[in-house]
């Protein structure tokens, strides 16, 4: 039996929409990988090949030297959940930012039993904190690069928002793209929200309108 216009208009409607959803939960879970990677690594700053002093890497957890070893000599370390001093901020925020992240990404397990426009309202919530959080993380981490840490890694010329002998390194360029990817996966997690409603049968649709007018 041929459809009509508008049930072939809804029907297409209902799969594109389904897609982008499931583009979003994959997204999603990427972001919280990605979430990790930034609070785990310790390459947030890293030294220029002009300095004098060591060359290193810096990270919210670990400082690690460049030595005669095979492998960098690394003070601190993420399993012991002790940031070093002057980024205990931003380490608290980033892994608040985690855990927001990673609940939104739990949160998928809830569209078989949960109606999907609150799932969504949920996640959109969820991951604007996050994003909120790490970009406050970003700012803070800049803003205490006056400690002992990054001037025995960077020079002495070190300041707030000056690395001195270094320059950021991919983690926090992560850092920043987690921030984007947190705000534009919350928008159309809102924007999925409102669809919902377009996704339902007409008969139910009519019914909503009966019992709610």
């Amino acid at each position: 039996m041929a459809l009509s216009p508008p049930e072939l208009y809804h029907t297409e409607f209902v799969r594109s929409a389904r897609a982008v959803g499931v583009l979003w939960g994959v997204c999603t879970v990427c972001l919280a990988v990605l979430q990790v990677v930034v609070l785990v690594q310790p390459a947030w700053v890293v030294t220029t090949e002009t300095s004098s002093s060591a060359s290193g890497t810096l990270g919210l957890f670990q400082v690690c030297v460049e030595g005669d070893w095979p492998g960098p000599d690394c003070q601190g370390s993420p399993s012991a959940l002790a940031p070093l001093p002057a980024f205990q901020t931003p380490a608290v925020l980033v892994c608040v930012s985690l855990g927001a992240v990673w609940t939104s990404a739990a949160c998928l397990l809830l569209f078989r039993v949960c109606h999907s426009a609150a799932v969504f309202k949920s996640c959109g919530w969820l991951q604007l904190t996050a994003g909120v959080c790490l970009s406050l993380a970003c700012l803070l981490f800049l803003d205490s690069w006056d400690c002992a840490e990054m001037r025995a890694l960077c020079g002495d010329r070190v300041g707030s928002f000056q690395p001195g002998n270094c320059s950021v390194s991919w983690v926090f360029t992560l850092a920043l793209l987690g921030v984007l990817d947190s705000v534009i996966l919350a928008t159309l997690a809102f924007v999925l929200a409102s669809r919902q409603d377009a996704l339902l049968p007409a008969e139910t649709r009519d019914q909503n309108l009966l019992t709610n007018p």
